[in-house]
């Protein structure tokens, strides 16, 4: 069969991962790239053709625009994308704020025969999903609550000029750069929080984003979660404990590029209230593979090949986690006021 035309909107670090994705599909063929730093429009040694800007890049015969651009660029570009008839796939976060994801929303469902899903890559971690198969199995009950940390040591990735500390491209600082990714699980997990307090600060880096989040959480039939996303964790760290009527699902470490978060292990700890007295039989996995952005790829291809709907990374998917983001900002009354948060109770995609 002849293969998927694909065009990467953004080619730094996300979107040349994501082209050596594509490269080893084989039903999916990159055809043309554009980002801001190339100094003009030509073409690579291989024949793809390279644009600086994604207008000229989608006048390209694709059939694929995958977005990896900044967020206050990509929702224009996914929805330029849908508007010319392709499939997109999006890099999380899916826009600065939750109007955002609800333009893009809109647009979508007058293209309901196109496939449209964000990038959350933590939700295709083995360690993540061997997780859910353990708390969906039901053997260690039902859950009680949620505890996650998910931290780096700054804000700025490369330099002073770091689009992430400017609130008009970024929309948010650490909590909807990388925290986004811890509240996508702890939803995946528990279910939708209906309930949030928090205490957002940028105290230490001093620029108009945040640099630490604290948010306590708790759904309709009572499931607690706590989170701390941070950019003052000198030590990397990604740690998610789940405690259930009957054991706990911890999750600790992640497989990264950098390797910065140490190792990646799942932890299964089974409760026997007689006799552990507090040091329960344990069983720890170690993972030396991430297949994350494989497997996200892949599912997204063959969603398209199979005319099957989306499973996960859904638009919907991306307005509720968008959603329980905003409603952490909004709940710190002083952090609501100062940077005039609307009331995520009031967007609506429809």
């Amino acid at each position: 069969m002849t293969k998927l035309k694909v065009g990467i909107a953004g080619y730094g670090i996300v979107g040349k991962r994501r082209r050596s994705c594509v490269d080893r599909h084989p039903d999916l063929q990159v055809v043309a790239v554009c980002d801001q730093n190339f100094e003009d429009n030509g073409a690579f040694p291989d024949g793809v053709r390279y644009y600086t800007n994604y207008h000229d890049l989608i006048a390209e015969d694709l059939d694929v625009l995958i977005v990896c651009l900044t967020n206050d660029v990509n929702p224009d570009a996914t929805i330029a994308g849908l508007e010319r008839g392709l499939h997109v796939f999006c890099e999380k976060p899916p826009g600065r704020d939750l109007e955002d994801i609800a333009r893009v929303m809109r647009v979508e469902k007058r293209h309901p025969d196109l496939r449209l899903m964000y990038g959350f890559n933590h939700r295709y971690h083995d360690s993540v999903q061997d997780a859910i198969k353990v708390i969906r199995s039901g053997e260690l009950g039902r859950i009680i609550n949620l505890r996650g940390v998910y931290g780096k040591s700054k804000i700025i990735t490369f330099n002073q000029s770091d689009w992430r500390t400017k609130r008009a491209i970024s929309g948010g600082g650490v909590l909807l750069d990388q925290g986004i990714h811890m509240v996508d699980l702890m939803r995946l997990f528990a279910g939708e929080f209906t309930q949030v307090q928090s205490i957002v600060t940028n105290s230490h880096w001093g620029y108009d984003v945040e640099d630490n989040a604290y948010a306590l959480m708790r759904t309709d039939d009572g499931i607690v979660g706590m989170l701390n996303s941070s950019a003052t964790q000198w030590r990397h760290r990604f740690h998610l404990d789940i405690n259930l009527e009957h054991g706990s699902v911890i999750l600790g470490g992640l497989l990264t590029g950098t390797k910065s978060y140490g190792a990646e292990t799942l932890t299964i700890a089974t409760v026997n209230h007689e006799n552990d007295n507090g040091d329960p039989k344990e069983q720890v996995t170690r993972y030396n593979h991430d297949p994350s952005w494989e497997l996200e790829i892949n599912q997204f291809a063959d969603c398209i090949l199979k005319s099957a709907p989306i499973e996960h990374g859904t638009s919907k998917d991306a307005f509720n986690t968008m959603k329980l983001v905003s409603r952490i900002y909004y709940a710190d009354l002083a952090w609501k006021d100062k940077f005039q948060i609307p009331n995520p109770e009031n967007v609506t995609h429809e």
